[in-house]
């Protein structure tokens, strides 16, 4: 499963996430041939499931190997090489090859593409420290679930999609956590200011301090210097500022990439047999007209599946809602659709309780929806909307 020797593949998916994970399983049940297709990916682990990283996993409620796609059994049985721990320094375009930093070489008839993205870090003194942690890999949950346990007072850097959960699970953790982030309220991007409201109360309410309008200058051992002037006591520092498409190598091979590897309706990039897709895809949305790339876990899934169909032969245009969800303290919520040109928006419940739902029109028409502990009627009409 692990060899280093030469080997010629008829379909190669670099990068060991989820693409790869749901790909796989996907190709297994179109009846994938034995020794088609390998994942090659730089990480120690099988690809896994990312949402728990955030949430169970980092509870420590789900271990290493309830988060796995697939176990080591089913890549075995279905003759799948997953060759782990192999970062790949250079794609031959024309000579259908990968070339490893150990000098193997891999050959392909179809490449996909699934390098993924990488966090943005903090730029500023002493952020080089042991105590300033990320989240975005298996490793990075664990890292940061053992340090949650000795922390006395936690500083979140960012107030969207990980700063939250990652702020709500050091809160339920019975850690001192404080939120640093420089909008005027949480999430601004994507909640209106009525749910920024109610979230932020919430999380003020469980003990969630909320510094706005800051950005975190320097750190030092056990605090953190604020733009505003002010030093908050801090002995771990986690950073949830967003992430970069890892499209360096793609772009060497002299692949299109704009915020990511360009691809069109079909997830193909501008050479033959090339694929991209996942975090790292920026893909012409076929449901749209839009030209988007999406870091949701719900892509991913959708975007493996499809390529898993696509390695098989077949060829129909990637079509699919763009969706995600949360789990907070005890809140869990969901979102479809894109907000971005919405005109105006609509709430059913109370924004100001635990269940209600937002809908975002553009002229008549539905084009994002969120809800929240509300009746399956609603989530059933928000799945539906059309972009």
């Amino acid at each position: 499963m692990y060899s280093q020797d030469v080997r010629n593949y008829e379909s190669i998916i670099l990068g060991g996430g989820m693409v790869a994970g749901y790909a796989a399983k996907e190709a297994v049940e179109g009846g994938l041939q034995t020794g088609k297709l390998a994942i090659i990916s730089a990480d120690e682990a099988l690809p896994y499931e990312r949402p728990p990283l955030s949430k169970s996993f980092l509870a420590g409620k789900d271990n290493e190997q309830s988060v796995l796609i697939n176990d080591e059994k089913f890549y075995r049985e279905h003759g799948i090489d997953v060759h782990l721990k192999t970062p790949i320094q250079k794609i031959d375009i024309a000579g259908k090859k990968l070339i490893a930093k150990s000098g193997d070489e891999f050959g392909f008839q179809k490449l996909v593409l699934a390098t993924g993205a990488r966090v943005r870090t903090l730029n500023v003194p002493g952020a080089n420290q042991g105590h300033v942690l990320y989240l975005r890999s298996l490793t990075d949950s664990a890292r940061l679930r053992n340090a949650l346990k000795s922390a006395k007072k936690v500083a979140v850097v960012g107030a969207s999609f990980i700063g939250m959960e990652v702020a709500s699970q050091s809160a339920q953790q019975g850690r001192d956590t404080t939120m640093v982030f420089p909008q005027d309220r949480v999430w601004k991007s994507f909640f209106t200011p009525e749910m920024s409201q109610f979230f932020e109360k919430y999380y003020q309410d469980r003990g969630v301090r909320l510094l706005r309008g800051a950005e975190v200058k320097g750190i030092g051992e056990n605090s953190a210097s604020l733009s505003t002037g002010a030093k908050i006591d801090a002995d771990l520092v986690v950073a949830g500022v967003g992430v970069t498409p890892v499209t360096d190598i793609a772009e060497a091979a002299g692949l299109q990439t704009d915020n990511g590897i360009v691809v069109n309706e079909f997830l193909e990039t501008g050479a033959a047999g090339v694929y991209a897709a996942g975090d790292v895809a920026r893909f012409q949305d076929a449901l749209s007209g839009k030209r988007r790339r999406l870091e949701h876990w719900d892509n991913a899934v959708k975007q493996g599946q499809h390529i898993g169909r696509t390695l098989r032969g077949e060829r129909k245009p990637f079509e699919n809602i763009p969706y995600f969800f949360s789990d907070v303290f005890d809140l869990s919520y969901e979102f479809w659709g894109d907000t971005q040109g919405a005109e105006r928006t609509e709430y059913k419940g109370d924004v100001n309780s635990s269940s209600f739902s937002a809908w975002w029109f553009k002229g008549d028409r539905l084009v994002a929806a969120f809800a929240m502990n509300r009746p399956d009627a609603e989530r059933e009409a928000a799945s539906q909307l059309s972009l």
